[in-house]
């Protein structure tokens, strides 16, 4: 079976998976098998999949999460799935809970939250509710490719707009610039503040990585035109992978800074659940000389192992190659100017909407 059927090996047109296997929770796993036909050669030629958006009814909006290595509490996604395809990205076993795959699946069948704002709505005006900075794009991005004809995002921040409710986005995507209309007045008044995702400046190895974000390019631009708006912008270098994206990092950091940028972070790759298997199948395709040496660097960071789930160290690795990743990312940092400490989000403005339509007395 081919990838384009939605399982077996060799790459999908445009997307990042090279395989779609079951997740975790399935009790049945099925593996290509050569029964001994002979086969059309135009079989293994990659073909595109296109991309299914499932209208969904959500349940509740808010994420609310206590890790003591995530810098918010509280977080809001209008989308599960996403059509960027970064092979890395942490939330694709999330799918495996759907009976779908964390493979093609996570980028290719899609589920739009379409009450999210009026959701959120509710939420925040609730009696009990106490105003934190919310994060867009905790999970998956609040721009990828559907939010164009969908803006649910849009919808979203025109909620926390009328609430003065402060937030942040993480995003890989230049179409965050379609909503700087709402962005900078609320930037003015210290409610709002974007990342923007940047693994490497290598163009060609970011459409591997990443085939549907934004190129390296756009991303450094909408740096420049969110801090040329007011936006206080910084970049985030997620992930940094041994051997692939590494050696750039101070090149990215340069690019970000010289665009505006005001500060700046970075994450170790991690390979949780089924990206594990994921990656290094998308290595073995991509990358075959370099794959072995991905993964044994990777593991002398995570103290021999692939995937390290403990707070403190999920994010920058541990032992000498992770400390001297972190000095390096540290010197950068401090020599471009992006190591000051960021003003917090004002909570104070919030004002909650009227529950039910009632329209405010005075």
């Amino acid at each position: 079976m081919k990838l384009h059927d939605g399982r077996g090996g060799g790459p999908a047109r445009g997307r990042g998976a090279t395989c779609n296997p079951e997740g975790r929770f399935e009790s049945v796993l099925r593996q290509p098998w050569d029964d001994g036909w002979a086969r059309d050669p135009d079989d293994d030629a990659p073909r595109a999949v296109r991309t299914v958006v499932t209208h969904e009814t959500a349940r509740g909006i808010l994420s609310r999460n206590d890790s003591p290595d995530v810098p918010f509490s509280q977080s809001v996604n209008p989308y599960r799935g996403c059509e960027h395809g970064c092979i890395y990205c942490y939330a694709r076993p999330s799918h495996a809970y759907l009976g779908l795959s964390p493979g093609l699946d996570f980028e290719t069948r899609l589920f739009a939250k379409v009450n999210a704002a009026s959701l959120l709505r509710e939420t925040l005006a609730k009696p009990g509710y106490r105003c934190e900075p919310i994060a867009l794009g905790a999970n998956t991005d609040p721009y990828q490719p559907v939010e164009r004809p969908l803006g649910i995002t849009r919808e979203v921040l025109e909620v926390l707009a009328a609430c003065r409710h402060p937030f942040t986005i993480v995003t890989k995507n230049a179409g965050v610039l379609r909503d700087i209309d709402l962005l900078a007045p609320l930037a003015a008044e210290g409610l709002c503040r974007v990342h923007v995702s940047v693994t490497t400046l290598d163009h060609g190895l970011a459409r591997r990585l990443e085939p549907r974000a934004s190129s390296p390019a756009r991303r450094i631009e909408a740096i420049g035109a969110l801090t040329e708006a007011g936006v206080p912008a910084g970049v985030l270098v997620a992930p940094v992978i041994p051997f692939l994206t590494d050696d750039g990092v101070e090149h990215v950091l340069e690019a970000a800074a010289a665009a505006g940028a005001v500060t700046a972070g970075f994450v170790l790759l991690r390979l949780p659940h089924e990206i594990g298997d994921l990656f290094r199948a998308w290595l073995d395709h991509h990358y075959p000389l370099k794959a072995a040496h991905v993964v044994q660097r990777l593991a002398a960071m995570r103290g021999g192992r692939e995937n390290d789930p403990r707070f403190g160290s999920r994010m920058t690795g541990e032992g000498e190659l992770a400390r001297l990743l972190a000095a390096r990312f540290g010197n950068a940092r401090r020599r471009l100017g992006l190591a000051g400490a960021v003003p917090p989000l004002d909570c104070s403005r919030f004002r909650p909407p009227s529950s039910g339509g009632q329209l405010d007395l005075f």
